[in-house]
């Protein structure tokens, strides 16, 4: 079944990808931006067909696409290129994309969450008998946030409480009230099995709530946002220095690592869950990371939109187009050769 897996991870990368460009096209053909050429899949194409004014491509390599609009970075003379569209189209249009990858995250995980049956999110069981601040926190209580960080989702309180360092504050949910308890440090405890270790003196299970169809509904949306959070809570630990670049993984790292999953459960439909799950993450992520102000990212154009505009109420005129083509041309190359540098880190991974 490997080779399944594989295939699999392929084509879901591929198919977000093109579920991102679809955004871009279907949001310019809204706003009447002349789209040259809408491409499913890159390399060679294996059929190929105009309708009206846009070229429609299957192409070889499934990894994604392309939606070539008029003018997209240079002035055509075309009035109905994206460059010379008003503020709020090229938004539109840009954002799209984005928009479209969290709404296959969301698809994703009300299908996977159609079937549950009960979901799950983290409480304090019980207290280590060293812990001091008994009365503070009590068994039963709901954790709520870890250092600012939402507990969405079982599992999310021990994840910030293994980053946190020193010192951690907390906040819990004990009968409808929300209670924050600042300060608690790092010592060493006695675990649940009598062994010692180092940590907070909680011990974390699971809190369980009935799989109803407004439970259905709020757990798909945390879900969502837990995704979201994971990648600003990434971010932040790579720039502090919580993570490394060891801890980063490109399109190789993902197709290995839902191989690895699909390989290691237990059974085909455990395997398939645990595989669209992942891919309901990597739709979020897609779309919070596009949207970071980075060059040549969606989120970099629509910084510099909003320079443009800022520039147009303070000085009349906006950045020259070959500006902001220029640095958005540097931050592709830039993007690439760390995606590259990426991509060997997976490929050694793998050979280790």
């Amino acid at each position: 079944m490997t080779l399944v897996y594989v295939l699999a991870a392929i084509l879901i990368f591929g198919v977000l990808v093109a579920v991102h460009e679809l955004g871009h096209f279907l949001a310019a053909k809204l706003c009447g931006v002349r789209v040259n050429e809408f491409s499913i899949g890159m390399g060679p194409a294996l059929w190929s067909g105009k309708r009206g004014e846009t070229q429609y491509s299957f192409r070889a390599l499934p990894i994604g696409g392309f939606c070539a609009m008029e003018g997209e970075d240079e002035d055509t003379g075309d009035e109905r290129s994206f460059v010379r569209q008003g503020f709020w189209r090229k938004l539109l249009i840009l954002v799209a994309g984005p928009g479209m990858n969290f709404l296959a995250g969301i698809l994703i995980l009300l299908c996977i969450y159609a079937g549950a049956g009960t979901f799950y999110t983290d409480q304090i069981t019980d207290l280590a008998p060293e812990f001091s601040r008994q009365g503070e926190l009590m068994p039963g209580d709901r954790i709520y946030k870890v250092n600012g960080y939402r507990t969405y989702l079982a599992g999310d309180a021990s994840m910030f409480l293994s980053y946190a360092r020193d010192g951690v504050d907390l906040e819990v949910i004990r009968d409808r009230e929300h209670i924050v308890v600042q300060d608690l440090r790092r010592q060493e405890y006695t675990a649940q099995d009598g062994s010692a270790y180092r940590g907070f003196g909680l011990y974390v299970g699971r809190y369980a709530e009935e799989a109803t169809l407004g439970n259905k509904l709020k757990y798909t949306w945390n879900t969502a946002l837990d995704f979201v959070q994971l990648v600003r809570f990434s971010l932040v630990q790579l720039f502090t220095g919580g993570a490394s670049m060891e801890d980063l993984s490109g399109p190789v790292g993902i197709v290995s690592a839902i191989t690895e999953m699909g390989d290691q459960a237990e059974t085909q439909r455990d395997a398939w869950s645990q595989i669209f799950y992942f891919a309901a993450l990597i739709a979020v992520n897609l779309a919070v990371m596009n949207m970071l102000p980075i060059p040549a990212l969606d989120g970099g154009r629509v910084f510099f939109l909003l320079v443009d505009q800022l520039a147009l109420l303070l000085f009349k005129r906006k950045v020259p187009q070959r500006y902001q083509a220029a640095v958005n041309t540097a931050g592709f190359v830039v993007l690439m050769g760390f995606m590259l540098l990426v991509t060997f880190q997976d490929v050694f991974k793998l050979f280790q």
